[in-house]
């Protein structure tokens, strides 16, 4: 599932660099908080990998 958004992609980044122990998770916050606790290392890595080519800053609903 690749991200939807430049924003999705980088909340994806910051929950995956604190499930590796690069960072801690108390300075998560928001999206990068509720990624980190319930989805898997391979799942963030997935949606952290999508290119910012083409990409909205932000999801439109």
């Amino acid at each position: 599932m690749p991200a939807q958004s430049e924003a999705q992609q980088k909340a994806a980044g910051a929950a995956l660099s604190a499930k590796r122990g690069e960072t801690k998770v108390a300075d998560l916050q928001g999206a990068s908080k509720d990624m980190y606790e319930t989805m898997t290392e391979a799942e963030l890595e997935e949606i952290a990998a999508t290119s910012h080519d083409h990409l909205p800053d932000r999801k439109e609903d």
